[in-house]
């Protein structure tokens, strides 16, 4: 389909006619499109928080017998509440990059307060 049935507009439809699984544009806006720059500026905005919550967490932390700064989740959530509400998906990215550790899939405020939250 080339043109939005749903739109009077007569610009053409931001996928390509191209894409199949096999293509490495499959799943992607087009390149140099605003759709592009928007993902581009919020993935930036995410790696600013990681950074931020990791220097949260080195600087309310204690260092450990291995040299790895900790935290307890209950600390770190009254502390980094203050500063952003998403401190539970800002840890799960920072896990996903490899920069902190903890037990558990997801963190729950109250029940996981005693987790510990590790630097990596």
């Amino acid at each position: 389909q080339k043109k939005n049935p749903f739109s009077n507009d007569n610009r053409l439809a931001s996928k390509p006619l191209h894409t199949h699984r096999g293509d490495p544009t499959y799943g992607r806006p087009l390149e140099g499109s605003r759709t592009e720059q928007r993902g581009k500026d919020a993935h930036s905005h995410v790696e600013k928080e990681v950074e931020e919550l990791c220097s949260i967490i080195k600087s309310t932390g204690q260092v450990g017998k291995d040299g790895h700064v900790s935290v307890t989740f209950g600390q770190l959530f009254e502390t980094y509440v203050t500063i952003s509400n998403k401190v539970v998906g800002i840890l799960l990215r920072a896990r996903k990059h490899g920069l902190v550790h903890f037990e558990g899939e997801m963190l729950w405020q109250g029940k996981d307060d005693g987790v510990i939250i590790t630097l990596l």
